[in-house]
């Protein structure tokens, strides 16, 4: 997809639809006039007549649609509402362009549409804008053998043009460039989530790490010989049910010139059926889902990649299936994780922390400033916040406010959970260091982050529970039905202020 810069005149933009934005109680017709005296005087007034024709108001996403019949080289003239200018920001921008998009991506009517959205400048409304539009027009239809109305949904955009008088060349490559890197990092986390579990293996998962190799990333996997050898007992004791080869992923983006070095850990269990604690049929149907922090991590990386950030971040995986066999796990076992600690295995649906646990101890030894890791850890997750936000826990106060700032930007909520010394008693083992899952039905989501605690060694550390937000069941402005990868965007956001940050000093 070509992006292009367009100022106005509206009258010489030879789109398939424009799209022209106006606030709440503002006047379509003077909206245009001001922005583009030549814009013809009869068409201005026919807009005009068909805006109160409809009552027309500008409240958000009210639209109008017209076509030009060559009045303008536009073929198709959308009126968009933009709701009221005091709550007019990026999180609106990307959810309306998301919103178009999905209407027109199943047409092949309209491969080129021009936006002019009120931009004023603005480069993280371009870049909100781009985001929006690839994101809206995402579907997952690689197992279909029949399409829908006989044409294959998805972008079908080949040239989308931001209209804008003020912003400068510079400033317009860069919104254009990181708003592409990020949505398509985002695109490409969705596809590995919507693979089913029978495909997206742990294998195929370290292959997909491996494939990013090159152009300043590095990656080691490590099979589950190396693993035993360097400790990690919570990590193979959830593998070991499982057939599937459990593989231990690190991947590394290093850029020459980069001061600051991150790293974050993804949740990587390719399916996870709740091992001898099984869940039941219908909590089984999406548990493919179960890797959405790997792939958010290795979304996260390609997007550093294209966008050559200067910066150093780790981005680690312990990746395996949680199944129910002879050689499974069983409530009451013992593991030992890398760093020595013992662990009573009471509910072995609780395996994620056992593997988050090893990638901890493994990721501290590298020394990062902070460690983030994002999960679908909990059900209790999504009781306390529902689907509109992820929970955020950590140790470093600063650390999450940021990542909340970040993802706000970014158009992904973050809500803190506390981490209460209390949440900790329910976590004392009779028979070991501790126990893997606290009291049931009270605080879990807090208690799962207490016990990730235990393998952070002091350094800045935040967890991202994201079990609510990482799966729709219905498309929903920038969000799609299935895997939505959320945080590709927040951490991508996180670590770009933190670079912006150090080059304004």
């Amino acid at each position: 997809m070509e992006l292009t810069l367009e100022k106005p005149s509206f009258a010489e933009i030879a789109a398939d639809v424009l799209i022209i934005g106006i606030f709440q109680d503002e006047s379509a017709a003077d909206v245009i006039k001001q922005y583009d005296p030549k814009f013809p005087a009869e068409f201005l007034e026919e807009i005009d007549d068909l805006c109160k024709l409809e009552n027309f108001k500008g409240k958000s996403k009210e639209t109008i649609s017209i076509f030009t019949q060559k009045k303008i080289p536009a073929r198709r003239l959308l009126i968009a509402g933009l709701g009221k200018r005091s709550d007019f920001s990026a999180a609106s921008v990307r959810k309306l362009t998301a919103t178009f998009s999905r209407q027109f991506s199943s047409k092949q009517a309209y491969p080129y549409p021009a936006l002019f959205l009120r931009y004023e400048g603005k480069g993280e409304l371009i870049q909100a804008s781009i985001e929006g539009w690839i994101l809206g027009a995402y579907t997952f239809t690689f197992y279909k053998t029949q399409k829908d109305n006989g044409t294959e949904p998805g972008d079908k955009t080949k040239k989308l043009s931001l209209v804008d008088q003020t912003i400068d060349d510079n400033a317009f490559a860069r919104a254009c460039a990181r708003g592409k890197a990020i949505a398509e990092a985002t695109t490409f986390s969705r596809d590995l989530i919507a693979e089913p579990a029978c495909n997206m293996t742990p294998s195929k998962l370290a292959s997909v790490a491996d494939s990013l190799s090159g152009n300043l990333v590095t990656c080691e996997i490590l099979e589950a010989e190396q693993a035993a050898k360097l400790g990690m007992g919570a990590f193979l004791g959830v593998a070991q049910g499982s057939q599937e080869a459990p593989k231990f992923i690190a991947a590394k983006y290093s850029h020459p010139e980069s001061k600051r070095f991150f790293a974050l850990i993804g949740k990587g269990v390719t399916f996870d059926s709740g091992g001898l604690s099984l869940k039941t049929a219908v909590g089984m149907e999406t548990m493919k889902y179960d890797m959405t922090g790997a792939a958010v991590v290795l979304g996260v990386i390609k997007a550093l990649q294209e966008m050559q950030v200067p910066i150093s971040v780790l981005a680690v995986i312990a990746a395996c299936e949680n199944m129910p066999s002879g050689n499974a796990t069983k409530p009451g076992d013992i593991l030992v994780a890398m760093n020595g600690k013992t662990i009573e295995v009471n509910n072995t649906d609780a395996e994620g922390r056992l593997t988050l646990a090893d990638a901890l101890c493994y990721v501290c030894q590298q020394k990062p400033e902070a460690i983030i890791d994002i999960a679908t850890l909990t059900g209790a997750v999504i009781t306390a916040l529902g689907r509109a936000a992820a929970g955020i826990m950590g140790n470093n106060e600063q650390l999450m406010s940021k990542i909340v700032a970040s993802g706000k930007n970014a158009g992904e909520k973050f809500w803190p959970l506390p981490m209460f010394d209390e949440y900790k008693d329910s976590l004392k083992s009779d028979v070991a260091d501790l126990k893997n899952a606290g009291a049931r039905g009270e605080a879990g989501t807090s208690s799962a982050a207490m016990f990730l605690k235990e393998f952070v060694d002091g350094i800045p550390w935040a967890h991202l529970d994201v079990a609510g937000t990482a799966w729709m069941d219905k498309d929903k402005e920038e969000l799609n039905k299935g895997g939505t990868a959320f945080g590709v965007r927040a951490l991508c956001y996180y670590l770009l202020s933190e670079i912006d940050k150090d080059n304004e000093a």
